[in-house]
């Protein structure tokens, strides 16, 4: 098996209502990629974000109530803590420096996903911009995988991941948010190992693999690599969904 991961270079700082398949299709021609069908696109959460137009102004926020009474457990803006409560199901944890949240979308993750870094508006000192989560990640990338079909006749899978960290480990990681066209799990139960053992647990969160290997080609600071082309990806192609990968709350044994 030979799986390869290719960061696409010149893709420019991306601004709301940019052609997003047209410039991923100019990147990788200036990469000397030839798209394939199967091939894989993984793509930085912040990117689609910003397409869409989820960069919020702070100094546009009016913390409600609840807001102001978390501020002072968790040193934070109490504006921001106001968009982690808009974006978030429910409150699970508050510390120092963080709120644990069930996104809307179901996972549970740190701040509900709102990120302050590369992230820029346009330069005037009254604006302190921060990058919500896309709205629908699985429709956002189904319409990409979509025109990029439209436009080259390939049939690509699409993802778009972001970082993450873990209840039971240190670090973050990348996972997956949004998928179209590939797999989100595998389930190898009823398959047999090298000794002819039948595996009976065995689901394997293949989304999530791929992505935390495109993250380390991206990179988390200032490589300005948004985008990763994946050949040779080692399971079909298929209609997975963020929601399979999705523990239910009844199975979930570390709330």
């Amino acid at each position: 098996m030979s799986l390869t991961l290719n960061s696409l270079k010149n893709i420019p700082l991306i601004r709301q209502g940019d052609p997003l398949a047209d410039i991923l299709l100019n990147s990788l021609e200036q990469t000397n990629i030839q798209i394939q069908d199967d091939d894989i696109l993984v793509l930085a959460q912040k990117i689609i974000s910003k397409t869409e137009g989820r960069m919020v102004n702070l100094a546009e926020v009016a913390p409600s109530p609840h807001a102001m009474e978390i501020a002072p457990q968790t040193d934070k803006d109490p504006r921001l803590i106001e968009l982690i409560l808009q974006e978030s199901n429910e409150v699970l944890r508050i510390r120092k420096g963080v709120i644990v949240v069930e996104h809307k979308l179901g996972f549970v993750c740190a701040n509900a996903g709102i990120d302050h870094s590369n992230v820029m508006g346009d330069g005037n000192e009254n604006e302190e911009y921060v990058l919500l989560l896309p709205k629908d990640p699985d429709a956002s990338a189904k319409k990409i995988r979509e025109e990029i079909k439209q436009k080259t006749g390939k049939k690509v899978g699409v993802m778009i991941i972001d970082s993450h960290g873990r209840a039971w480990r240190n670090g973050t990681v990348g996972i997956c948010i949004g998928i179209s066209g590939i797999p989100a799990l595998v389930d190898e139960r009823g398959w047999t190992d090298l000794f002819g053992y039948t595996l009976k647990a065995t689901v394997v969160g293949v989304a999530d693999e791929l992505a935390a290997a495109a993250s380390l080609v991206m990179g988390q600071a200032a490589e300005g690599t948004p985008a990763v082309h994946v050949r040779g990806y080692p399971y079909p192609p298929g209609e997975g969904s963020l929601a399979d990968l999705i523990r239910p709350k009844d199975t979930d044994m570390f709330r």
